[in-house]
């Protein structure tokens, strides 16, 4: 699996050691940025990683931010994204259970890199499971599609 991850200023901290994390795991991650933690615009990072996303360069993405919050929005902004801000492993693995969520936004300040690790292993472990959770999700993209220009 390929996974997208970008920071801010507030998150770089544990990007770098999610990163690490992933890698070491096996997981082929991409690092969009940033590669300092000099103050950044979120929104950025955030439209990278979507980006990647949408356009198939990455399968899913982590973003970290330090709420997650700011993240998620920016990036739910790319057609094709569901980005959840997640605060546990619980929610992680129901974004994707149930709104097939391929972008993940967690807390760098708030939650602790050990589990926001956790975290991400529920979200890359859980696959979507359709059925009737696949026409709420067609819902959403149909809004997408419906949205005015």
């Amino acid at each position: 699996m390929r996974v997208a991850i970008a920071s801010d200023h507030a998150g770089f901290e544990q990007k770098q050691i999610l990163r690490d994390y992933m890698g070491g795991n096996g997981i082929e991650v991409i690092d969009l940025g940033p590669d300092t933690d000099d103050r950044v615009d979120y929104p950025d990072y955030a439209e990278m990683v979507a980006r990647a996303i949408a356009h198939g360069d990455a399968e899913r993405g982590v973003l970290v931010c330090g709420t997650g919050i700011g993240m998620a929005i920016a990036a739910n902004k790319i057609d094709g994204i569901r980005a959840a801000n997640v605060i546990s492993p619980e929610f992680a693995a129901l974004a994707r259970e149930h709104n097939d969520a391929n972008i993940v936004s967690v807390s760098g300040r708030f939650v602790d890199a050990e589990e926001n690790a956790r975290i991400i292993d529920a979200f890359l472990s859980t696959e979507f499971a359709g059925g009737r959770h696949a026409g709420r999700v067609d819902k959403i993209a149909a809004l997408e599609r419906a949205k005015e220009r």
